[in-house]
């Protein structure tokens, strides 16, 4: 079941709007005195990351709340703590902090989906180069009590740009029915096996969601599944409804293998050609054509269909909100096949995150999910920078923005890519929380693995926090650190 999303939506000094609520709602990251420390590897005087291999790898306990009147913290930080702990006790009264947050349990705002990551064949590649024991630390660092816990997991149906080949389920010409459909090596080696194995060290149901880059090559008016092209026809025609039952066939041949999809997405990045490479997957769509492939198409196929999974709208960058979702949700019927809007993170810094608020409100009844977000993108030097703390720093700050403004979760992009940033057939390379070194038979945790779970202040910040039933906690932020509070109510 979603957890409800209690931020305080304090404001105050420094600006701070929802920090309480941050440290209340990622109780995914404790430490105990069972849990391994972090074996460290500097790449320059504070780039850290934590060594992992077939034998050892940092973990943490399993979430226990501390008994009435007391609290426990969890700290990490530039200098090199990784998720340490400690604990304390509610005081009576402050020294006056400089800035105090108060928790306000009857302020309720936005249900939370949660956390995750992308299952990409680049991701399962690099995963399964890894020896089977350190596999299963990084499978474990992810998904189980003794990890950070994901539960939203993201697959792409057929090719990404993360994947080491172009290809599609049905590359037979002309075939409508779709009676050549057949999954690829890449889902029946690679990434159904890791979800079987990662769901097995999960003690909560993962939530699964598909997302297509690009349809047959047959189906697109540039006739290759690389590149630039729309879908042949219009909304409606036997292109969209063979396109359409095409999603269907993808949740069939999955659920004969016993996994099963929350939610797919309509298309990832259907306005793409604003950022990707010219030779990357994908199809383009308006938001207005893909109003009327839902409404036509996707929507009752769908519906009609024995999977019970939710259709996820956009899934592009927010400088299309609140238009995308007017076009869309505006219309009655398509608005009653959607669920919500899928958000990208990349150019975030060209429009504030009143867009989401915007969206929220025009309609209130459809989630907002942040699909997919990568540091190291488009960049000409360094898309893998081990150890690079500011990066965290940008994954930690996203977060908290956008949890308060409405959305319901925040998706990563790659669990685990390769020294370079990839593989990735269009030379398209990024960073990843886990980087792996196969010749070597480990893999590297860095920031952005911990600040998953964190809050960043900026300099050393005397502050308290007010549960009105229990007291006070007085603490210090210390300069480029992340925080977690957890306590018991009464």
């Amino acid at each position: 079941m979603d957890s409800p999303h209690l931020p305080p939506r304090h404001r105050g000094a420094m600006g701070a709007v929802g920090v309480l609520g941050w440290w209340l709602l990622l109780q995914v990251v404790p430490w105990a005195t069972g849990a391994r420390p972090c074996s460290p590897k500097h790449f320059g005087q504070d780039s850290i990351v934590c060594v992992c291999n077939a034998t050892y790898c940092d973990t943490l306990d399993p979430v226990v709340l501390p008994a009435p009147g007391a609290y426990i913290k969890y700290e990490s930080s530039k200098a090199g703590k990784r998720l340490e702990r400690s604990e304390g006790s509610f005081q009576r009264s402050l020294h006056a902090p400089g800035l105090l947050l108060t928790l306000n349990v009857s302020a309720r705002y936005q249900r939370m989906k949660g956390f995750g990551g992308s299952l990409s064949d680049s991701a399962a590649l690099n995963i399964l180069q890894l020896s089977r024991p350190a596999q299963d630390q990084l499978l474990r660092s992810y998904f189980s009590e003794s990890g950070i816990e994901y539960n939203l997991l993201r697959l792409p149906m057929a090719c990404s740009d993360f994947s080491t080949r172009p290809y599609s389920y049905d590359d037979v010409p002309q075939d409508f029915e779709l009676k050549h459909f057949r999954l690829a090596e890449e889902d029946l080696k690679m990434k159904i096996p890791l979800l079987h194995r990662a769901s097995a060290m999960s003690r909560r149901p993962l939530s699964l969601l598909a997302s297509p880059w690009t349809t047959p090559a047959w189906m697109k008016s540039n006739g290759d599944v690389r590149g630039k092209g729309t879908l042949k026809g219009q909304a409606g025609d036997k292109y969209h409804k063979t396109w359409a039952n095409y999603f269907i066939k993808f949740l069939d041949e999955y659920a004969k293998h016993n996994v099963t999809f929350w939610a797919v997405t309509a298309q990832n990045e259907p306005l793409a050609a604003l950022l990707t490479p010219p030779q990357f997957p994908t199809i383009a769509f308006t938001a207005m054509s893909q109003r009327d492939f839902v409404v036509h198409d996707l929507g009752p196929a769908l519906a009609r269909s024995a999977h019970r999974t939710r259709l996820i709208i956009m899934d592009d960058q927010r400088i299309h909100l609140p238009h995308w979702a007017k076009v869309v949700l505006g219309n009655a019927t398509a608005a009653r096949y959607s669920a919500g809007v899928g958000v990208h993170w990349y150019l975030d810094s060209v429009v504030p995150a009143s867009c989401l608020d915007a969206t929220h409100k025009l309609f209130p009844d459809h989630f907002l999910l942040y699909t997919e977000a990568c540091s190291g993108f488009l960049t000409f030097r360094f898309s893998v920078s081990l150890g690079c703390w500011e990066r965290g720093v940008h994954y930690s700050h996203s977060i908290l923005t956008v949890l308060n403004h409405f959305v319901a979760g925040w998706t990563d992009w790659n669990l685990a890519l390769d020294l370079k940033g990839g593989p990735n057939w269009v030379k398209n390379y990024v960073d990843s929380p886990v980087i792996v070194d196969s010749s070597k038979d480990v893999f590297y945790k860095q920031p952005m693995f911990y600040h998953l779970g964190h809050f960043r202040f900026g300099w050393d910040v005397p502050f308290g926090i007010q549960d009105p039933a229990l007291g006070f906690i007085e603490a210090v932020a210390p300069a480029n650190s992340i925080q977690t509070y957890l306590w018991r109510q009464q």
